[in-house]
């Protein structure tokens, strides 16, 4: 049987669940593969697909016998057929931090089975990566480091954020990525200053601070990294808040291992933020993996120890309101002993003479 539908088996059986209602896409793909429209329905008897009838012949051809679920068309399901799925069962799990409220009244009136809550079981399951799906991260961090080599051959004065962004997208989906894992930010001068700031039609100026985060999806998984460029030379105002944010990163990163607390790392940093004059404006970091944010979040909130195999960033900010803004992030894999940078572009000053 497959095995994370083993495992998933296993485990609502320890919460007194006969069955599962999978609805999130991510979730099911983790457990199966499938990218299709489709809902994946877990019962006593057998595991259930259930999707459109334009998607039924190519999720045949990515099942193998060894992950036992059945296929259904829904056009040819009647009201009887979805009750008999969880025919015996008396409690079966739903994702109800994914499902709406018209969702949930839905499952059960077309189920007729007494449903609880899972409290993000396949997430908590996902924080830890397994050797195939760390490979697949490491192709998509790989991806995104020659996309930065290329930008800093490819931005020349008088681009606008815009173009930038479009061609980070456009090397991506030619050169192996399936896609973005979210819109590239592309910022540049007073414009870096906002965490989350949105291309727009600004153009590049000499001695411009530009701030790039961006990343890719390779089979699923997803990438996340963050640089910064300056154009022809660097202004003196930036260079103490670039080695302030820089250290913060390293910090950060070498305290990242097995069994660290994630609070204690978040708070590490926002104090030496705090410090050195800035104010924290987002958390340090994050889980990567099929969704760009995953658990665990780095957050003094979280008050929980570091596992081996999580993949997590590392991305302090230091930001000047309407000035400027400098962000350097890593995509790292945490292992007994630390933690192994994914994401390999060089975080020392860069400059592009253009």
């Amino acid at each position: 049987m497959n095995i994370k539908i083993k495992w998933l088996r296993d485990i609502i059986k320890t919460q007194n669940l006969q069955g599962m209602i999978v609805s999130n896409p991510v979730n099911i793909k983790y457990l199966t593969g499938i990218e299709a429209e489709g809902i994946l329905l877990i019962t006593l008897k057998e595991n259930i697909f259930i999707t459109d009838s334009r998607y039924v012949e190519a999720v045949n051809t990515i099942l193998t016998i060894e992950d036992e679920i059945l296929v259904n068309d829904k056009k040819n399901l009647t009201k009887d057929d979805y009750a008999s799925f969880f025919m015996f069962c008396e409690n079966v799990g739903f994702e109800e931090h994914y499902v709406t409220y018209s969702e949930y009244k839905d499952l059960l009136q077309r189920y007729r089975v007494n449903l609880m809550e899972t409290e993000n079981i396949i997430e908590t399951q996902r924080i830890v990566k397994d050797e195939i799906e760390i490979k697949k991260i490491e192709k998509a961090c790989e991806i995104t480091d020659n996309c930065f080599e290329y930008l800093k051959r490819y931005i020349k004065i008088g681009m606008t954020e815009k173009e930038i962004a479009f061609e980070i997208e456009k090397y991506y989906k030619t050169h192996g990525a399936d896609d973005v894992s979210f819109e590239p930010i592309v910022a540049s001068g007073h414009n870096t200053s906002m965490p989350h700031a949105v291309p727009g039609n600004r153009r590049i100026k000499d001695g411009d601070i530009i701030l790039i985060d961006m990343g890719c999806k390779y089979n699923g998984y997803c990438s996340d990294m963050t640089r910064m460029l300056f154009i022809n030379y660097v202004e003196d105002q930036y260079k103490e808040p670039y080695q302030i944010c820089l250290r913060n990163n390293e910090i950060a990163q070498s305290e990242m291992k097995e069994g660290a607390n994630i609070k204690s790392i978040a708070l590490n940093s926002n104090n030496d933020l705090k410090q050195n004059g800035f104010v924290p404006l987002h958390s340090l970091g994050h889980g990567v993996g099929l969704d760009i944010h995953e658990e665990p979040l780095f957050a003094t909130i979280y008050d929980q120890p570091l596992k081996a195999n999580m993949v997590v960033t590392a991305e302090p900010g230091v930001y000047k309101p309407g000035q400027f803004g400098i962000r350097i992030e890593d995509t790292v894999l945490i292992t007994k002993n630390g933690c192994r940078r994914l994401t390999k572009s060089s975080k020392d000053i860069t400059i592009i003479n253009c």
